[in-house]
């Protein structure tokens, strides 16, 4: 039987590069001022992760196996399946909680037509970050970026490396689609705007909730820092916003994209080229041509992802306890 108003936290991982980062994630709910009735870690197809985390011998974290198709999508659903709790928090296996992170982002769950929360990303950059790199398109590095809300709002979904769901939406609306989510080295994504916007047509009085003040501290590596990465997530980004409006064919599904577009994007490179030319930074016009470049990247990304045939099995979604 699943307790309602106690809290279930969910760690996926993959690889044995983020070690390290793992261990602190893991820190990081353990010294939550509000203590998280349970963590679930989740290892994705890989026997050497299980087994060194079973050797680690974290005695208040509930092990287990990915039993779903390889991906972050099938992990998760694991990890849904597998906890005991009505409220289901995500945190990525390289990510840092703030201690208060569930503090602040519970009690806003208690509402009962809030479905899910999220909370602010804030980068934590291993190295220095590029002068040219635009606060537009910190979403590149898995962060909170310049154009969401600044104050407690309403938002159409919610942010993977950050977020809070209540269980019963998935009993509902399924869990996280096997279509989306990245797999490996894939960068395709959107599976938490997918799933968001499935559970709002399930609950037509529900909504997500953004909550500023509950924090986490994201990982960003050197090798996300370099123009090519940059391109190449700019580009998945479109390609996944492709199968997302295959995917929910609803006709107002990327509103929220055209309005980042239209008034986020054009504010932004404005801004940079006043950086340089009112006020004397050089890389201000970098950082302009940056989001004139990650956009046309994206857009690419997006008509590419249009022209790909569609799969001919149908869209994997499942609900709580399946398998994929």
């Amino acid at each position: 039987m699943h307790r309602d108003g106690q809290v279930s936290v969910i760690l996926c991982a993959y690889t044995m590069a983020r070690w390290d980062d793992l261990c602190a994630a893991i820190d990081s709910l353990r010294q939550q001022t509000y203590q998280p009735d349970e963590i679930v870690l989740v290892i994705d197809h890989n026997d050497l992760l299980f087994e060194r985390a079973r050797r680690q011998g974290w005695g208040d974290v509930v092990l287990v196996a990915n039993r779903n198709d390889q991906g972050l999508s099938g992990a998760r659903n694991t990890g849904i399946a597998t906890a005991s709790h009505g409220l289901l928090a995500f945190i990525d296996d390289d990510a840092i909680a703030a201690p208060d992170w569930l503090a602040q982002i519970v009690p806003h769950a208690a509402a009962p037509d809030v479905l899910g929360c999220t909370g602010t990303i804030a980068p934590l950059w291993v190295g220095e970050r590029p002068k040219w790199f635009p606060d537009e398109f910190l979403w590149t590095v898995g962060c909170s970026y310049r154009g969401q809300p600044a104050t407690l709002s309403q938002v159409r979904n919610v942010l993977g490396a950050s977020m809070l769901i209540k269980r019963t939406m998935f009993e509902r609306a399924g869990g996280f689609s096997s279509r989306l989510g990245r797999s490996g080295g894939t960068l395709v994504s959107c599976e938490e705007t997918e799933l968001c916007i499935r559970g709002s047509a399930a609950f037509p009085a529900g909504y997500f909730l953004f909550v500023p003040a509950s924090r986490i501290l994201h990982r960003v590596p050197g090798d996300r820092l370099s123009w090519s990465y940059f391109r190449s997530r700019c580009f998945a980004e479109g390609r996944s916003k492709a199968f997302l409006a295959r995917l929910v064919r609803q006709r107002r599904a990327l509103d929220t994209e055209r309005h980042y577009v239209q008034r986020t994007l054009v504010s932004g490179v404005l801004r940079g080229l006043a950086d340089t030319f009112v006020r004397a930074d050089p890389a201000g016009v970098v950082r302009a041509a940056a989001i004139i470049f990650g956009l046309c990247a994206t857009v690419c990304g997006f008509f590419s992802g249009k022209l790909e045939r569609p799969q001919t099995s149908p869209q994997q979604i499942h609900p709580i306890g399946a398998t994929e």
